[in-house]
């Protein structure tokens, strides 16, 4: 999976409307889940690659 937008410029990490509370709980899901692989690219936005092995 290819997923934009994950860093929604910086405001994730400190999340204070209802977009960027999803995204970041979006982000740690995904981080949480041991099925798959992730890799998060600080390219504009982010974008996260995320792979089941």
């Amino acid at each position: 999976m290819v997923i934009d937008n994950v860093l929604w410029s910086g405001s994730v990490l400190n999340p204070e409307d209802e977009t960027e509370r999803a995204i970041d709980e979006f982000n740690k899901h995904v981080y949480s889940d041991k099925r798959v692989e992730v890799v998060m690219l600080p390219i504009r936005d982010g974008v996260t690659l995320a792979w089941k092995f």
